[in-house]
């Protein structure tokens, strides 16, 4: 009987955390998807454009580094993901009344931070709540799933003012979920220098990523303006093509937990190099239908490298602070990838954005083979 009820209180705690993690990611992607579109509401600069979707990164690198490792001292989570989940209600909610450049560039900041905040710690809650690690993956696959239902909501809504409303809304109730956690107390993490040591021990997973998502944040930042002004699409088949891309990530993440037998280093090694095919396809796409089948291959590959790096990390390093920094070097990728996306479509056109991209994830590729399990 007591084992039935263990097993029955593990299984409320991770719905609880899936639901947290789903309203954390719907919240961020509902407004992440569309940001060059919006921004180009205020601004007619394709580098413009490119720099308001860089600042949300650019903050979000110093908080995930700053709290993550913050976290870590502290030897508790919670606190940092209901913070993030006031913070992220409070910021994503003002994007609302920022209807010139300098307001939308202080509201991405803002939310930058208040989502740095909370994403290291609720990967690591998530793991450190489970004793049968293979399966922390299918909690995990509720960040795919929110994002997925972000782009819908943001597909069926249909309007770039009231998508800020409902973004506020996921967040808010992704709090009061968050009241439910309980407070998990893990081993404090205070030995000086951990950071750097982190980033030292791991340096060829870093870059490698760096490099990864700097092509495909490149690709991110032109996408959906290229499939707007080029190919023709809607707002919601947009939503569409991104959906696919979500789709294969939630499935292949749940199937990691039992299905997919193979190391954490093989999986992100997999994750990057699969990346490359999905550039090549969307260079040569002439509707924008035809890029649903690519977004679903990128989809994959993501479920392998966030899963198999993540996992790699907090097997090895302190958790808050490893993930932390995995996180961080994904928003210092999107701080450079729309910067780079706008100077090379400003100076040439989008799919050589797309060239770019290939380029240099085959460097990524090459580096990742660096990584010894």
């Amino acid at each position: 009987m007591s084992i039935f009820c263990t097993f029955m209180q593990r299984l409320e705690l991770n719905n609880l955390i899936r639901s947290a993690t789903f309203f954390q990611h719907a919240g961020i992607s509902i407004l992440f998807v569309f940001m060059p579109i919006i921004a180009k509401g205020v601004t007619d600069s394709v580098f413009e454009i490119g720099l308001v979707v860089a600042s949300f990164s650019f903050a979000q690198i110093l908080s995930e580094i700053y709290f993550g490792r913050h976290s870590d001292k502290k030897g508790t989570r919670i606190h940092f993901i209901r913070i993030g989940f006031i913070g992220c209600a409070a910021t994503f909610g003002l994007h609302y009344f920022a209807d010139d450049l300098t307001l939308l560039f202080l509201a991405r900041i803002g939310a930058g931070i208040a989502s740095g905040i909370m994403i290291p710690a609720m990967i690591a809650y998530a793991y450190e709540s489970n004793n049968e690690k293979r399966k922390v993956a299918t909690v995990i696959s509720f960040h795919a799933l929110g994002w997925m239902a972000g782009i819908i909501a943001a597909g069926v809504v249909n309007d770039v003012k009231t998508i800020f409303i409902v973004s506020s809304a996921f967040f808010i109730i992704g709090f009061l979920i968050s009241t439910k956690l309980p407070n998990i107390v893990s081993e404090k993490e205070l030995e000086p220098g951990t950071t750097k040591k982190v980033i030292t021990k791991n340096k060829f997973l870093f870059l490698s990523l760096l490099l990864r998502h700097i092509g495909a944040a490149s690709a991110w930042t032109i996408l959906p303006i290229m499939l707007m002004e080029e190919l023709g699409a809607e707002l919601y088949e947009i939503s569409i093509v991104y959906i696919s891309n979500t789709a294969a990530a939630f499935i292949l993440m749940n199937l990691m937990a039992n299905k997919i037998n193979m190391s954490n280093v093989t999986k992100f090694k997999v994750g990057v190099g699969a990346s490359t095919f999905v550039f090549v396809g969307l260079s040569l796409i002439t509707d924008w239908w035809m890029a649903m089948p690519f977004m679903a291959l990128v989809g994959g590959t993501w479920a392998f490298l966030f899963v198999g790096g993540n996992f790699h990390l907090m097997e090895n390093n302190p958790r808050s602070t490893s993930t932390g920094i995995f996180s961080s070097t994904l928003s210092i990728a999107t701080v450079v990838g729309p910067v780079i996306a706008g100077s090379i479509a400003f100076a040439f056109d989008y799919v050589s954005v797309m060239y770019f991209a290939i380029v240099i994830i085959v460097c990524a590729f090459v580096v990742s083979l660096k990584i010894k399990k």
